[in-house]
């Protein structure tokens, strides 16, 4: 089934009454192991329980007091839906954080356990690597993460990108456009673009509480850009800043406005702002290989990564509510055609139920 076990390592269960004081010691454990991006923060549960409503679950594997491993995972139940017990909703990674690996023999054995006595559909396990246990479908899915190792200067970026992206950029540069950089004074902003973005792609859309949720619980790594066109909103993206890494977990641009590479422009400028910050990778986030995003993601110079998220089934099928399922291409011409109101309205209370 897994890895040999032995008593020397033991695990405790926190959960929403408990967990909040232990975040500081978890953090620091997971930046030991390596794990550098701020999406792999137990931080995390805090923005979801706060943001999404999801209840928040960590497994805690240690030996002798000293800690060997970490599990963090949210609960996302709905009436509609089901139950799912997810390590982590909304970020692209997640899962075991461990030192060794009877640790996470450990946390996946009481993880499985959580997974019964909740009575959820699915453990899914957002990792990057295939976990050993034949009681988990490994799924790559032809999903990969798209990283950029960044050069130490805007100078060196410019003539690192190709000659056809320097052209987009400079377009971009002509057309009168205004960047903005900002928290919560620019999250109104951000949440228009991504509302309106996330309709037109056929995607209910996150509650504004969930990026505010992130700001409050990570103010020194957690900013907004905005793109703006005569003082209107245009494009927009939030960007995170780990150690080393930063991640663009959401980011959105209106199609009427292509023609001023908007898009382009503000890519480039979230790149300069991660070096800015002296940082060496530039994370664009998962994408299918081969796709328009992968391909958008490519011409900066990005190289795709294994992405392999884990799932423990107990009930039904495991993609049933990822996009690409059959059963929800049909929801997702309806939810293109919905007036942009009333998708704002249905989209938060639909999109915090699905993992």
């Amino acid at each position: 089934m897994g890895i040999p076990l032995t008593n020397r390592i033991s695990v405790r269960l926190y959960s929403s009454a408990t967990y909040r004081s232990r975040l500081p010691v978890w953090s620091r454990f997971v930046k030991q192991q390596g794990r550098f991006q701020l999406s792999y923060d137990p931080g995390w549960l805090a923005v979801l329980e706060s943001g999404l409503r999801h209840e928040p679950y960590i497994l805690e594997a240690s030996e002798n007091g000293e800690i060997r491993g970490l599990l963090p995972m949210v609960l996302v139940r709905s009436h509609l839906f089901g139950r799912y017990l997810v390590g982590l909703s909304y970020v692209n990674y997640g899962g075991i954080v461990a030192e060794c690996s009877e640790a996470t023999g450990h946390l996946v054995e009481r993880a499985v356990e959580l997974a019964k006595r909740l009575d959820v559909r699915t453990l899914e396990l957002r990792q990057e690597v295939a976990l050993e246990d034949s009681r988990f479908i490994n799924v790559q899915d032809q999903k990969v993460h798209m990283r950029l190792q960044l050069p130490d200067s805007e100078s060196k970026l410019l003539k690192q990108i190709g000659s056809k992206v320097r052209n987009q950029v400079r377009k971009g540069e002509n057309a009168g456009l205004e960047i903005v950089w900002g928290g919560e004074n620019v999250l109104g902003e951000f949440y228009n673009v991504f509302c309106r973005n996330m309709r037109d792609l056929g995607t209910p859309v996150y509650s504004s509480a969930l990026f505010r949720s992130a700001l409050n619980q990570f103010p020194d790594h957690i900013e907004f850009c905005v793109v703006r066109l005569g003082g209107n909103p245009i494009a927009a993206a939030m960007l995170s800043h780990g150690l080393g890494i930063t991640e663009v977990p959401s980011a959105s641009s209106l199609r009427e406005y292509n023609s001023t590479c908007a898009n382009m422009l503000m890519y480039w400028k979230l790149l300069v702002r991660a070096i800015e910050r002296h940082q060496t990778i530039f994370d664009f986030g998962r994408s299918s290989l081969d796709s328009s995003t992968y391909r958008f993601k490519q011409q900066w110079g990005a190289m795709p990564g294994i992405s392999v998220w884990n799932y423990h089934v107990r009930q039904g099928d495991h993609s049933r509510m990822r996009p690409a399922h059959p059963r929800n291409q049909r929801l997702i011409k309806i939810w293109r055609r919905l007036p942009l109101p009333l998708s704002r309205l249905l989209g938060p209370n639909i999109v915090r139920a699905i993992p």
